[in-house]
Order: C-alpha cells, then sequence, then structure tokens
C-alpha cells in the first residue's frame, strides 16, 4: 500500500489498522540531542484518545505510546525513530455484518474496488484511528520547533451553526498560553465558554435524533520567520493543504481570509506593508501568514472543515455486495462529532509540513550552509 508516508526530510510513516494490534509511526530525520520521552508524546494523544467525554466514542483506550528506537538516555540519536500505541479495546463483533455491505460515508466502497478486499473492522486504515501515529509524530515536530520560538494554538471555530464570535487577532491579543489553558478546559476545545455551551445543547439533540455534526477547526501558528516554503509546488499554504487534505474527515481547506476573498477588493485584500521595530510587519493579516507559497512573518492562519460523523444509528439506504438496495442501522461506538477530537491532529500535521519545509530551506542560500561548515 503506497501513499502512508508523508514528508521529505523530516518523513514519517505511520502504520497499524484500527482492530489489529496496534498503530505507530516511523519518524526519519529528527536531528540527534533534542530531549525526548514518552510524556512529551503523550500529552499530545491524550487530546485525541477516545472516552473523554459524551461527545467521543466510549471506546476505552489508553493510547499509551512506547518509544521502541531512536531515543538514547532521553535524547535523539539521530536515527528513525520508531514510535508504537498497542490496540486494547477492540470490539470486532461489531462490525461483522459490515463485510457484507457498504456504508455510507465511508470508505468502504473505494477500498473494494481498489484492493478487491478490505478490513472492514472499524475501517482499517481509513479509521481514524490512525491518526495516533501523525500526533505522535507531530508531538516530536511541534517540540523541535518550539525549541526555535514556534507555536501552534489550534481550537474548534464552529460545531454546527454554532460559532465563536472572537477572530484570530483577538484570539492572539489574549495571548497563545493563556487561550491554550482556556481551550483545553472544556470538552469541545472551543476557545469561547457562551459558544461551548451552546454547542454541546446541539450535539444533545443531534444525539436524541441519532445523528451526528461537522464543524471548523481554526489553526495560528506563530513566530514562523519569513522566507519557509518554495515558489511552485511545494507552496507553504500547499504543503499545508495536502497535509491537512490527508486528515480523513477533512472537506475543506481556507487560509487567511479564504474563500471571503472571492467576494472581496484588492484594495481590501492586499496587506500593506510597513516598518516596524525596523523590519518589515504587515498590520492586517488578510494572507494568512504566507505570500507566494512562502511564509511573510506573520501568523500563518488557516482553517479546516471537518464532516459530520458518518457512522449513525438512523436508517440509511445503501447497497450490499450481491447488488442488492438496503436499509442499515450503524450500531457500535462512534463519536457524535469529530471535531474536538481532530483539533490536535490538525495541529501535528500543520507541524509536520512546516517542519519539513524549514529544513528544506536550510539549503535554500549559500550562505547557509558557509555558516554550518565555516565555523571555527
Amino acid at each position: 500500500m503506497a501513499g502512508s508516508t508523508f514528508g521529505t526530510h523530516f518523513k514519517i510513516t505511520t502504520w497499524g489498522e484500527s482492530h489489529g494490534k496496534g498503530i505507530g509511526v516511523v519518524v526519519d530525520g529528527c536531528p540527534a540531542g533534542l530531549p525526548l520521552n514518552e510524556t512529551d508524546i503523550q500529552e499530545f494523544l491524550n487530546r485525541r484518545k477516545p472516552g473523554q467525554s459524551r461527545f467521543s466514542t466510549q471506546r476505552k483506550e489508553d493510547d499509551l505510546v512506547e518509544i521502541l528506537s531512536g531515543v538514547f538516555e532521553g535524547k535523539t540519536t539521530g536515527t528513525p525513530i520508531s514510535l508504537m500505541v498497542w490496540n486494547k479495546d477492540q470490539r470486532s463483533r461489531d462490525y461483522g455484518d459490515i463485510a457484507s455491505y457498504y456504508r455510507p460515508g465511508h470508505a468502504d466502497y473505494t477500498f473494494d474496488m481498489k484492493y478487491g478486499f478490505r478490513d472492514y473492522r472499524g475501517g482499517g486504515r481509513s479509521s481514524g484511528r490512525e491518526t495516533i501515529g501523525r500526533v505522535a509524530a507531530g508531538a516530536i515536530a511541534s517540540k523541535l520547533l518550539n525549541q526555535i520560538g514556534i507555536s501552534f494554538l489550534a481550537y474548534t471555530r464552529s460545531i454546527g451553526p454554532i460559532s465563536i464570535s472572537q477572530t484570530p487577532e483577538s484570539i492572539l491579543r489574549e495571548g497563545i498560553s493563556e487561550m491554550a489553558a482556556q481551550i483545553s478546559s472544556n470538552p469541545l476545545y472551543m476557545p469561547e465558554e457562551a459558544a461551548c455551551i451552546e454547542a454541546q445543547k446541539f450535539l444533545e439533540n443531534c444525539m436524541g435524533q441519532k445523528d451526528s455534526a461537522g464543524g471548523v477547526i481554526e489553526c495560528i501558528i506563530t513566530g514562523v520567520p519569513a522566507g519557509v516554503g518554495e515558489p511552485v509546488f511545494d507552496k507553504l499554504d500547499a504543503n499545508l493543504a495536502k497535509a491537512i487534505f490527508s486528515i480523513g474527515a477533512v472537506k475543506g481547506f481556507e487560509i487567511g481570509d479564504g474563500f471571503a476573498a472571492a467576494s472581496s477588493f484588492g484594495s481590501k485584500n492586499n496587506d500593506c506593508f510597513e516598518i516596524s521595530h525596523g523590519k518589515a510587519t504587515c498590520p492586517t493579516n488578510h494572507a494568512g501568514g504566507i505570500l507566494g507559497g512562502i511564509s511573510n512573518g506573520e501568523p500563518i492562519v488557516f482553517r479546516a472543515a471537518i464532516k459530520p460523523t458518518p457512522s449513525i444509528a438512523s436508517l440509511q439506504n445503501t447497497v450490499n455486495k450481491n447488488g442488492e438496495n438496503i436499509e442499515i442501522s450503524i450500531h457500535g461506538r462512534h463519536d457524535p462529532v469529530i471535531v474536538p477530537r481532530a483539533v490536535v491532529v490538525v495541529e501535528s500535521m500543520a507541524a509536520l509540513a512546516l517542519l519539513d519545509l524549514m529544513m528544506e530551506r536550510m539549503g535554500n542560500q549559500l550562505n547557509y550552509l558557509g555558516q554550518f561548515y565555516m565555523q571555527p
């Protein structure tokens, strides 16, 4: 199966199935000397693990990570880092009848058309549980980027029709660390208590109707210097889009003003430059921190649209492998909304995409090589 590897310089390969023995990732390209232990990674995995509230699947998994290689005496060695999480609470019997039909909104049909065979237990490789490897690797990428002053703040912008009123600018004024504490203190990862309360009421109604909901995740990256990204195919925004779109539930991506820019004017949409503290800055950020595929030094702001959970208990029409029209109702343990658990997945994939391009930038100018190889 191709397509399980992401990155060029900081490269990850995820492996495992939802109902297999375990899930994991191999990280290649991490520099030696980074202080790293299981706790660093576990903090990220705890944000996506199931059973955190009534709004996530009640599958009971601790999702405890084990570092199998690439770390010695608490520091990375520069060799591949292998990470693993054991699956402990599979209920494969819940999926037995799924082998004979195709669930609406799932990859059952497309997997059969591609491979002629599929692991129907929980979706196999197309399960959201595959993101464990991404998050574990993202924790390492984030720690590396934190070392050079780059911070991430990802949160739920909306669930269904309920949206926060704050803008990225107002959130940044509050401060990254302050907002991070507020976001992590509620089950929906929303930075606004009133919106969180309304969203919970909305989800309660969805659950009562045996239905599910989607939403939007917003991510702000600060501290990225100007000059990261390539001008053609490896644009920073293009690579971010690929990284975020590789998450199974994502159906839309926009950066800066996004689709709103289509109805704007050049006089409004352009971010004018001015000198502040001796360097060029923009008082506005309609571009979302990227111009021509290259970072401009302003905060990078993007959003990802997450579809409603496809596994719902409501009666739905589908077909079976015998070519017959049937009606089904999905049973088992499923999230009524994917958005809160996907927040850290979006953050992790953004860190992986950004770090990979920052490593690529190290060879963009001759003086970069000189600074490294010609030091006394």
